[in-house]
């Protein structure tokens, strides 16, 4: 039965519906600069929800089509992630990268079983932002100034604080911007590496294997750094 059920997911999630359905939800909002993608499915009804400068919204128009197709778009896009499509007990996280046009699109996916089915979020990471500069952020003046003054010190720590979406990465990347010269040696710990920058050295943290935060600062001590990126502290 187990068997079956599965082969019914996996040929939902390759029907041209489904496939077409999930296209569009991705591509939508790419070209409408959400940051997050939500999916979930209720008793008598699904929904489609985009943030948009930090605030979440419907997309009613994917509903009924979602609804009617929910379990095939969730196997969809644990394919698209390299997900187990047979495990729908316990969370589980992966990534992938889509093309939409001349942008190269990253997206990192999170996966949760609730009572009525998985609720799948999608977070959209575009590399084709990454040259942001610290002046784009739209900080007022007095607080850029005293930013630069932070970033440019010779020595010292700076903390980058705030909600999940509120731009915390987005400032990170930019200040290393500023810093990334050729007699600089940088490097980041990250958990995920967000984007890819030149010049930077950038380690992706693996726990499962022993790869964690603390391990990696201890190494790059010895790495001879003037910069070094702490992605997360837990």
């Amino acid at each position: 039965d187990d068997v079956e059920s599965l082969d019914i997911l996996d040929s939902e999630a390759q029907s041209s519906i489904v496939i077409a359905l999930v296209d569009r939800l991705i591509n939508t909002a790419i070209r409408m600069n959400a940051s997050d993608i939500h999916l979930e499915r209720y008793k008598t009804f699904a929904r489609t929800r985009y943030r948009l400068d930090g605030v979440l919204h419907n997309q009613t128009n994917f509903d009924n089509q979602l609804f009617q197709n929910y379990a095939g778009v969730v196997t969809r896009i644990k394919i698209m992630t390299s997900l187990d499509i047979a495990e729908r007990r316990l969370p589980q996280d992966g990534a992938t990268a889509v093309q939409i046009g001349d942008r190269e699109v990253d997206l990192r996916v999170s996966v949760l079983p609730t009572n009525f089915g998985e609720r799948v979020v999608m977070r959209i990471l575009d590399r084709s932002g990454t040259a942001l500069t610290l002046e784009s952020l739209g900080f007022l003046e007095e607080d850029e100034r005293k930013v630069f003054e932070a970033i440019d010190a010779p020595q010292g720590m700076v903390l980058v604080t705030g909600p999940t979406g509120s731009g915390k990465s987005t400032t990170l990347y930019a200040a290393l911007g500023r810093v990334n010269r050729e007699g600089i040696n940088i490097l980041t710990a990250e958990d995920p590496v967000e984007y890819s920058i030149d010049g930077v050295g950038q380690v992706q943290i693996k726990e499962d294997i022993g790869l964690t935060f603390t391990s990696t600062l201890r190494s790059f001590l010895r790495q001879d750094p003037e910069v070094i990126l702490v992605g997360e502290i837990r």
